[in-house]
């Protein structure tokens, strides 16, 4: 017991990471491939992962061998990499926030019911996350996310055993290509999976928080521990909801909503049609800890790195993180009001701004690890180096796809 206590402590970052990276990515995305294509893009989650693992990796790894944020590091490499997260962050942040927040909602309603009205859900959810972190900031939230994934964890593999005992039909693990629609579908989903790569420089803003509250330094082993732990997750859960996509939804003929928190109660009801109501509630619960834990995390790093950016752009010392909380949660709420209607162009030009730059992310992590800012002991080995370059390889290359099948 003493040791699973200790391990839960040296758990924090890494599960804060999972949080983030569990949304859309999975509860949506993972689940319609499952859904359009059964199991057949297994391949594709698992190739974007391996490759993209590096490239998150760095976040902490940086933090602990040098103190600092990724940010610090990139205003060290100039001053213009600096300007262009904050410009880029501050273009985006608050339709992810939004998108997150409006399927966190829908969930929402259909699990608590009192309303429909999608506004008041989404508004709601947004004040009670901001007031979770205001008055109780990386402590409480470090707590609260711990009990969101072992919520998650339990659920979800009941859900998918569920589905196992509950399925007649033989399993085909044949892994497919699509074209046509399918194609820019598969884009969309590696793309987003298991998050954008921006996400590494929310997780070595965390890793220095998990220092500050901690008596003694993290040593580099226990973080990439919590990483690795976290990325796991990611991965399995991943797989999770493919196979409940593709055990339940497969083959239903059900046309699904584009809509986020359409599809969200879509898939609910679908599943306690085929599983049975006692399963309702293990599947409410489910898609509600993946979507709540992403909507708090993203309300959570977005306020931290836009201080943390102000800080260094202009050499302040005063910490705006409840003040962009306020700004964070104040835009989502009038985007809420006056732009539901948009939202999908809204979406569309955050994963056009996401795909474009994961290349830069990946190469200015890898170049911060590598420098001399990094101890040579503490530096990413040969066979991490190897896939770092294999990855941005794929990265640069994939961008490249993404972007002409959008000139198609």
């Amino acid at each position: 017991m003493k040791k699973i206590n200790h391990s839960l402590k040296k758990l924090g970052p890494g599960l804060l990471f999972a949080g983030a990276a569990i949304g859309v990515s999975h509860l949506v995305q993972s689940t319609r491939a499952g859904a359009d294509f059964g199991w057949g893009l297994i391949w594709a989650l698992l190739i974007i992962n391996f490759f993209k693992y590096p490239f998150f990796q760095y976040g902490p790894r940086y933090a602990i061998s040098t103190g600092k944020t990724l940010l610090d590091g990139y205003y060290r490499l100039g001053k213009g990499y600096l300007w262009f997260y904050f410009i880029l962050n501050f273009a985006t942040m608050f339709t992810i926030q939004t998108a997150v927040t409006i399927v966190t909602a829908g969930l929402a309603s259909e699990l608590f019911g009192l309303t429909d009205n999608m506004v008041i859900w989404s508004i709601l959810i947004t004040v009670f996350c901001s007031l979770i972190l205001i008055f109780g900031k990386y402590k409480t939230l470090d707590k609260v996310i711990k009990i969101i994934i072992i919520i998650l964890a339990i659920t979800s593999v009941l859900a998918i055993s569920i589905a196992l005992v509950k399925n007649d039909s033989s399993i085909s693990i044949k892994q497919i290509f699509p074209n046509g629609e399918g194609l820019l579908f598969l884009i969309a989903f590696m793309g987003w999976m298991p998050a954008p790569l921006d996400i590494s420089i929310w997780h070595s803003i965390w890793t220095l928080e998990k220092n500050k509250i901690q008596k003694k330094k993290i040593k580099i082993a226990d973080s990439m521990f919590d990483f690795n732990v976290g990325y796991i997750t990611t991965v399995i859960l991943g797989l999770c909801f493919i196979g409940l996509g593709a055990l339940v939804m497969n083959g239903s003929g059900e046309s699904f909503s584009n809509q986020g928190g359409v599809f969200a109660k879509q898939l609910i009801k679908l599943y306690t049609s085929n599983l049975g109501e006692g399963a309702y509630l293990i599947i409410a619960i489910a898609a509600f800890t993946t979507m709540f834990s992403t909507t708090i995390t993203t309300l959570d790093a977005s306020p931290r790195a836009m201080s943390r950016t102000i800080q260094l752009l202009f050499n302040k010392e005063k910490d705006y993180y409840i003040t962009w909380i306020i700004i964070l949660a104040t835009g989502t709420s009038l985007i809420f009001i006056f732009l539901l209607s948009e939202m999908g162009k809204l979406v569309q030009i955050a994963t056009v701004l996401s795909f474009i730059t994961a290349p830069i992310y990946a190469f200015l992590n890898y170049k911060l690890v590598i420098s001399e800012q990094v101890p040579k002991n503490l530096q990413p080995n040969k066979k991490l180096k190897l896939l770092s370059n294999l990855g941005l390889i794929f990265l640069t290359g994939f961008t490249l796809f993404y972007l002409l099948s959008l000139a198609s």
